[in-house]
């Protein structure tokens, strides 16, 4: 199965799970897995989060920032990817001067 994001529309979501700015979405769900094409502009963040009964897998694509995840910081950028097992905490932040650009996958629920 092949889903197009480039056909797909933006989904702005202000203040996503307690963080600052707005982070767009463009999302795919068959029921069992979340796949998102996510963007965080400048400033932006996804708010800290602990997930509990799933995980995330977050591809970063184009731009650069940090994510906080449980105690630590760690920096990021086009290439890299990470992850939060069931039972941890993070958020993404987009600490550059361009468009932070990922794709996620997160299994539902």
């Amino acid at each position: 199965m092949v889903f197009d994001y480039t056909q797909a529309e933006w989904t702005a979501n202000p203040g996503f799970k307690g963080g600052e700015g707005i982070f767009y979405n463009k999302m795919f769900t068959d029921g069992v897995n979340k796949m998102m094409h996510g963007k965080l502009v400048p400033g932006s963040s996804i708010g800290y989060h602990k997930h509990e009964g799933s995980c995330e897998m977050i591809f970063i694509l184009e731009g650069e920032g940090k994510v906080l995840y449980d105690d630590g910081e760690e920096a990021v950028k086009a290439g890299m990817i990470h992850y939060c097992p069931e039972g941890h905490s993070h958020s993404l932040i987009n600490s550059g001067s361009e468009d932070l650009l990922f794709a996620a996958v997160v299994p539902v629920q």
